[in-house]
């Protein structure tokens, strides 16, 4: 008989609105998708039209007026743990060296043993970054520290990665390298892939399924 599974990340019905003083914004609309294990959903579409709200609520940064979003059957609201969260800027911390910056979030969750920093040693060295455990964050180019931005994301070992435009603020021949890279690491990744951009060419390189959001609304998705 055929075995039903259950799918990895689910978003069911989900409505998000933001209320300011001048009213309600609708920012999203009864959004439905669901991704399995060793998937890459891109999410496509212009500014404004409601991605990183998407991202924002995957990340159970912000709580869905309506719906649910589950992470293996558990609410990313209620407890659900193992999500990596990438944004558009690096956010590496200057005082600390790259190998301390790839580390910082294992040391918060107490991990920081001989066994997670081989791992993150052996991602270093996978991303041309084997030279520079002891530079400063002002010593690397762009990419490089971009590079390790994704190193500290994935060093967690994430069941869910969302990627916020990651490569957005990079020239357009560094930009291919990174994609290239990215798509090597994740190809061994068993987790949920998800990533929010603008640009349909970055969507088709990387991605096998894809999401076009506009003004709240899913127009298609699929392969």
């Amino acid at each position: 008989c055929e075995v039903s599974m259950t799918p990895k990340l689910e978003v069911n019905g989900v409505d998000f609105s933001y209320h300011t003083l001048e009213g309600e914004t609708k920012a999203l609309s009864d959004i439905s998708f669901h991704v399995n294990s060793g998937e890459f959903l891109c999410i496509v579409g212009p500014s404004g039209c409601g991605k990183s709200t998407l991202l924002s609520l995957l990340a159970g940064l912000l709580a869905p007026e309506r719906g649910e979003i589950l992470l293996d059957g558990v609410s990313v609201g209620k407890g659900a743990s193992g999500i990596g969260y990438m944004l558009q800027r690096d956010h590496l911390f200057e005082w600390r060296t790259i190998l301390s910056n790839v580390s910082l979030g294992l040391e918060v969750r107490r991990k920081c043993d001989s066994k997670h920093l081989s791992r993150v040693k052996e991602l270093l060295d996978s991303y041309g970054l084997q030279y520079f455990y002891d530079a400063h964050p002002s010593e690397l180019s762009g990419g490089m520290r971009q590079r390790a931005a994704l190193i500290r994301t994935l060093a967690l070992e994430p069941d869910l990665l969302l990627l916020d435009e990651p490569f957005s603020a990079m020239d357009t021949y560094l930009r291919e390298g990174l994609r290239l890279e990215l798509s090597k690491v994740l190809a061994d990744y068993d987790g949920v892939s998800v990533m929010v951009t603008h640009d349909r060419d970055e969507a088709f390189q990387l991605c096998k399924n894809i999401m076009l959001l506009d003004r709240g609304h899913v127009l298609i998705a699929g392969e």
